[in-house]
């Protein structure tokens, strides 16, 4: 990381130089199933995953930002990449690459490629970092499936103001000839994925058209032109989890995967800070009585998701602790959750340059309607909770970077 800084740069043209030097290991690799969108990128990517390995398939997968350790963006056939073998490639990846400028992302995710193309697997799963048109994992010459989750506005430095232009960018990932499944999309980025669709000559596998998700009695029921299952819900919170299980399932009914591990595919998905209820560590030995969630969305449609999601929880006294970065849309992610009547503890992200004060975190949440107060730490802010109410329910939220430090600390 100190040598290759945090800097987003939005072109392929470092990554194309030096896997070009590494003999272009990403033309080598199984095939890949590539994953875009705003929302539920990696709970679909954890579930198309969970679905083929039940089906006794051996899985690549790279998948960003990491949590508590960076070794979790990489796994080889199925496994976390060990340490040995993480060193030795970004090893030869900064011998080969010198002195020229090159990112943090692209020089891992080259050593990521580099990785995927020397081990054999059945699919390579890859998780769009930024965008897709000019992230770092669109160097794939040809991909076998493309799939994109929910859009919606974020990262605005980046891919733009509106829902065409961050959609725009999210069908970059879009191949020639190569099925796309699309998520849940507002009419503005549904319009611009079918118009680059179109271009393309690639075929669509869209939500409400050509296939249906939905809740029932307590059944997820998923229905497309082979046929209808009635299914568990998925082992992930949520009905938005219920919109990515749709996602993955179209996916892999398109890979013609059977319905046992379809059905493995929404209950043993596991993904952690996507409202994780945290059972064991310091943060539940310092409220023993009470629901600790935890949850790293961090924009407008990630805090209605979340809202959505903790009204359908058995009625506890809510107590919320937020940290969140000065890039993210702090209002709009608040706005929805402020309607749940929780109490608000605000605090900084520890280590992490662009965190937004805990004062500022409390003022935009007094703005939102909120009744809030700082906190030094998150253990700290537990504590409090604790003591105001043993028996409520405690919200971690905010940022993936928080969520990390709370798994790492947590552990």
């Amino acid at each position: 990381m100190s040598l290759h800084p945090k800097i987003i740069d939005l072109t392929l043209n470092r990554m194309e130089r030096l896997l070009a030097a590494l003999d272009h290991p990403e033309r080598k690799l199984p095939p890949v199933i590539h994953i875009a969108g705003t929302n539920g990128k990696g709970s679909t990517h954890a579930m198309i995953r969970a679905g083929l390995q039940a089906a006794g398939k051996t899985v690549h997968a790279y998948t960003s930002p990491h949590l508590a350790r960076f070794h979790e963006r990489i796994r080889l056939a199925g496994e976390l990449i060990t340490e040995d073998t993480l060193a030795a490639l970004l090893e030869e990846c900064e011998a080969i690459n010198g002195d020229i400028p090159i990112t943090y992302f692209e020089i891992t995710t080259c050593a990521a490629l580099l990785a995927f193309s020397r081990e054999p697997a059945d699919f390579c799963l890859l998780e769009v970092g930024l965008g897709g048109r000019l992230d770092s994992t669109n160097v794939i010459p040809k991909t076998d499936l493309s799939v994109i989750t929910p859009i919606s506005i974020d990262h605005q430095q980046f891919l733009g103001d509106t829902l065409g232009e961050i959609a725009s960018e999210k069908a970059g990932i879009l191949k020639r000839g190569v099925t796309a499944v699309v998520g849940p999309q507002p009419d503005e980025a549904l319009d611009v994925i079918e118009e680059q669709a179109r271009k393309l000559g690639a075929p669509l596998l869209v939500y409400g058209q050509h296939w249906h998700v939905s809740e029932e009695r307590g059944r997820m029921i998923f229905q497309d032109e082979t046929g209808l299952l009635d299914l568990p819900l998925p082992n992930l919170i949520g009905a938005h989890q219920v919109q990515n299980a749709g996602a993955a399932i179209a996916a892999l009914r398109h890979l013609r995967l059977d319905e046992l591990a379809i059905e493995a595919a929404v209950t043993a998905a596991v993904w952690p800070a996507r409202l994780q209820r945290l059972r064991c560590g310091p943060l539940v030995d310092a409220a023993p009585n009470a629901e600790i969630w935890l949850d790293g969305g961090h924009n407008p449609a990630a805090g209605a998701a979340l809202a959505e999601a903790l009204g359908r929880l058995p009625k506890r006294q809510l107590h919320i602790i937020c940290g969140m970065l000065n890039t993210k849309d702090i209002s709009g992610y608040l706005r929805p959750l402020a309607d749940l009547n929780g109490h608000f503890q605000g605090v900084s992200i520890p280590g992490e340059t662009a965190t937004l004060s805990a004062e500022d975190t409390v003022l935009a949440a007094l703005k939102v309607g909120f009744s809030a107060t700082t906190a030094e730490t998150a253990l700290w802010a537990v504590q409090i909770a604790a003591a105001q109410n043993p028996n409520g329910r405690i919200l971690i939220c905010g940022s993936l970077y928080l969520a990390g430090q709370i798994l790492r600390e947590n552990s």
